[in-house]
């Protein structure tokens, strides 16, 4: 088998030639043929999450078929299609996972982050943490749905019942939970870098009622935004924008140092939360209403090799949508 790894912290990915897998109790090995590259991909090659195991393969938006399934597993057969999503294990027994909170487990193992993940021609996962896909729809179409979407699905739920719903951060879950708000019959309103026009005109072509920079404010006020991009100046800009009452989700695995803000943004009972990872119910639920939703992911796709040089794309914005890579 072939992966990109990761041997050191900020160091290029490099391709390795490895010995094939051999899944263990409970495990599927399966042989990837799309994974979606993500920002948090990006903030472990750049060091910037804590505990990293290296060496690490990452990726966890993967799409792929079981080719080999180890001792006890009974959830899947050879050839199954299967989606692999970050959560790629849980404990189970702490006090989270017996409350149905398995996104905040205590010991916890994350694909592509504490386990090996997607950026590879073969990978291994936890068969209780592999979605069945079915075989409606292109590999690559649906890779961006098993992070983006998900987290996406997630702080969009957080949200709550807002009518009127900020995006700030247009890129892969901006996109993918637009199509989703819509169909639920809210308006969104789309925030972007200043000078990024083109997200902006993606934005408004999806049916976005408002498109700007981020340092911009809509002509209404907002009943909640959500926070996909990683920069903690956004935090009270967005407290601004939403109406008394209204909530703010920061959906990020990680985030630059929010600004000191006066109180008053957060006063008349605003609401400021984070998103955490996922749960498997999460996964089922998004991977029900994505199809009646008919979300379409714009995706650009490139050959593994090229991982490098999609993870500078995307740390440079100039990803439209979400950058998948095929092995």
């Amino acid at each position: 088998m072939r992966a990109m790894v990761l041997q050191t912290p900020r160091a290029p990915l490099q391709m390795e030639e490895r010995p094939d897998l051999i899944p263990g109790e409970g495990e599927i090995r399966v042989k990837v043929s799309a994974c979606g590259v993500c920002r948090t991909d990006l903030h472990v090659a750049d060091a910037e999450l804590p505990d990293i195991k290296y060496p690490i393969v990452p990726g966890h938006e993967i799409v792929g078929r079981v080719d080999f399934i180890g001792p006890h597993v009974t959830t899947h057969q050879i050839g199954d299609r299967v989606g692999i999503p970050w959560l790629g294990h849980t404990c189970g027994t702490c006090r989270f996972c017996s409350k149905g909170m398995e996104n905040l487990c205590d010991a916890p193992l994350f694909t592509g982050y504490t386990r090996d993940g997607g950026f590879a021609t073969h990978t291994i996962a936890d068969a209780r943490y592999a979605f069945p896909l079915g075989e409606d729809g292109d590999d690559v179409a649906i890779a961006p749905l098993l992070c983006a979407g998900l987290i996406g699905w997630r702080s969009l739920v957080m949200a709550g019942n807002a009518e009127r719903l900020g995006i700030y951060g247009f890129g892969a879950a901006g996109h993918i939970v637009t199509q989703v708000a819509l169909w639920q019959g809210r308006s969104v309103y789309a925030f972007t870098r200043a000078a990024d026009t083109a997200a902006q005109d993606f934005a408004r072509q999806l049916g976005a009622a408002w498109a700007g920079a981020s340092d911009q404010a809509p002509d209404v006020p907002l009943d909640a935004a959500i926070i996909y991009a990683p920069a903690g100046e956004l935090v009270p800009r967005a407290l601004r924008a939403v109406r008394k009452g209204g909530r703010v989700v920061c959906a990020g695995i990680h985030m630059s140092d929010i600004p000191s803000f006066p109180y008053h943004l957060l006063w008349d009972e605003r609401q400021l939360v984070s998103v955490a990872n996922l749960t498997r119910q999460d996964g089922m639920d998004f991977l029900r209403v994505a199809p009646q939703a008919r979300v379409h992911t714009q995706t650009s796709a490139f050959p593994l090799a090229e991982a490098n040089e999609v993870l500078n794309k995307l740390r440079t914005g100039q990803i439209l949508g979400a950058a998948v890579l095929r092995p």
